[in-house]
């Protein structure tokens, strides 16, 4: 589905690799977490592999795959075809990511406008069905709505409906609940959980938050200054980490009776 070999990510103005030489892979309908820290190299990996890498700003090698299709040596006008198609993006702050000046349903259905030759009434259809799908309460209202009149979990879903809505291959979560507190941290989880279950889509969720990966996702890699320092399925993990730094992750984790242990709610 996904595959990354030996991806190697250098910017001009860094003295070291902001990646230096990641392979990780995703099945179909696998749900991967990217761990670490700020800086680890987890948001470069994935602008990488989104289109987002700014080219002339760094040096790059290595390859990145979505169901064989070639992702990091692409031209430009190539990945705005993939873009929203293949690949749904959800950002970690919907209030900053969305239009303010544009209503709901338009940003959701613009990926629809794009990529296919629907109708106007046909891509309001559809982007109602999506807003129904992540559990928007009267989607009707809520198309015609601007953002500013949104909450903050509302804004969040709306965005997952908007990534959704053509209903690509791999779906990428960049903090997606950092904003949010933890009641609608713990919905959109859930909602993540049943969107992967029901429809079979591949996600990649950017976190620095373990405990989220451990809700959410069924393997994890961990990243440490631009390598890859562990990877394994989660529980195993997280219950007999390999590497210190995985450990100090784990140990920094906050809950009710201090840190270094798993919330289990």
């Amino acid at each position: 589905m996904l595959e990354i070999r030996d991806l190697h990510v250098k910017f001009n103005n860094r003295n070291r690799e902001a990646v230096g030489g990641i392979s990780l892979e995703i099945h179909d309908g696998e749900i991967v977490g990217l761990a670490g820290s700020s800086g680890s190299g987890k948001t470069v990996t994935a602008m990488s592999i989104a289109g987002l890498l700014p080219r002339k700003q760094c040096t790059y090698s290595g390859d990145i795959l979505l169901n064989g299709q070639d992702l990091l040596h692409a031209k430009r006008s190539e990945l705005r075809k993939l873009h929203g198609k293949e690949i749904g993006v959800v950002f970690q702050n919907p209030m900053s990511a969305m239009d303010p000046l544009m209503r709901i349903g338009e940003q959701v259905g613009e990926v629809l406008r794009i990529h296919t030759n629907l109708s106007a009434n046909e891509r309001r259809e559809k982007a109602l069905q999506a807003m129904a799908s992540v559990e928007l309460e009267d989607p009707e209202k809520i198309y015609r709505s601007y953002p500013h009149e949104l909450s903050g979990g509302m804004l969040q879903r709306a965005m997952i409906a908007a990534a959704i809505v053509i209903e690509p291959s791999l779906l990428l979560l960049d903090e997606p609940t950092t904003a949010l507190d933890v009641t609608i941290q713990a919905q959109i989880l859930s909602l993540l959980k049943k969107l992967n279950r029901e429809t079979g889509m591949s996600m990649l969720l950017i976190s620095h938050n373990l405990n989220i990966m451990r809700r959410l996702c069924s393997r994890v890699a961990v990243m440490q200054r631009g390598l890859l320092v562990e990877t394994g399925r989660t529980e195993n993990v997280y219950e007999n980490p390999q590497h210190p730094y995985t450990r100090q992750l784990i140990d920094a984790i906050p809950t009710r009776e201090g840190r270094g242990k798993w919330q289990n709610n």
